[in-house]
């Protein structure tokens, strides 16, 4: 279903980004790819065959528009579009500054809003086509030491829930993807209280699943028409499920993992603890 489609991936040049434009190319899709690391953003278009790369700095909101007719005249279409481009936390609430707050929901919930809406009515005048949101299970749990990850990724949820039900009749297919961890840089680059980068990555990070088996994940599901999916698995999965079946147990759960000792494990793990 992919073969000389045109799908413009967001956040393309690492990570899970970078996964989807792979598999994508491998099943004959042309593909416009955006993020801020021209020379790795580059590179990847190297390794997709018929690729664009399409740099640009996702909260230049003044330039969306110019970009979105750019990347349209490519291919005189956009039959996909992936919003994934994004960027974690790992701090106390009472600890972080506004700014990161800022900054985060910014590039996590408002630029990928900004995309969608300029693309949306070139989309629907064209028929139809997909949209693909990236958030997590941070979006579905009030996750600890994210609260503005959290909150941005609630956010896109629930405005691409909105999409879909505004527009599913019209041709728009919606998928929100809700990864857990998946082995990328997200950790390292995550901002901590002030708004510096972490440098360091998650022991569970480390461990995970790899962006390339993500994508082929998120492919199948665009291929069986859903419209959600938690792609997690062990104790990430169960909270997922639990926020929606049982919120109260899900509380207790995770007010439990911080009582025990979660953020002084984490801290200890950026050598900040």
């Amino acid at each position: 279903m992919f073969d000389r489609q045109c799908w413009w991936v967001t956040g393309a040049s690492s990570g899970i980004g970078a996964g989807l434009a792979r598999a994508l190319a491998a099943r004959g899709a042309r593909l416009i790819l955006s993020g801020r690391n021209v020379a790795a953003l580059e590179a990847v278009a190297r390794e997709c065959g018929d690729a664009l790369a399409v740099p640009f700095e996702a909260t230049d909101f003044e330039r969306i528009a110019e970009i979105v007719a750019r990347a349209w005249a490519w291919k005189g279409r956009v039959d996909g579009l992936v919003n994934n481009a994004g960027i974690s936390q790992r701090s106390l609430a009472i600890d972080t500054a506004f700014s990161v707050y800022q900054q985060i929901i910014a590039v996590d919930l408002l630029a990928p809003i900004a995309l969608t809406q300029a693309l949306l009515p070139r989309m629907l005048q064209a028929g139809g086509g997909r949209i693909i949101a990236i958030s997590s299970v941070a979006g579905i749990v009030g996750a600890p030491l994210r609260s503005a990850y959290s909150a941005a990724k609630h956010g896109l949820i629930g405005y691409h829930d909105s999409v879909r039900a505004e527009n599913e009749h019209l041709g728009i297919d919606v998928l929100v993807v809700a990864p857990g961890s998946v082995k990328t840089n997200v950790s390292r680059n995550a901002l901590t209280a002030d708004g510096s980068k972490r440098g360091v990555s998650d022991q569970a990070i480390e461990n995970a699943i790899s962006p390339a088996e993500s994508a082929e994940a998120i492919l199948a599901a665009i291929e069986a028409g859903k419209r959600e999916i938690v792609l997690a698995t062990g104790w990430e999965h169960d909270l997922a499920v639990l926020r929606r079946r049982d919120p109260e147990a899900l509380f207790d759960r995770v007010s439990a993992i911080v009582r025990d000792g979660y953020a002084n494990k984490m801290a200890s793990e950026s050598g900040k603890g």
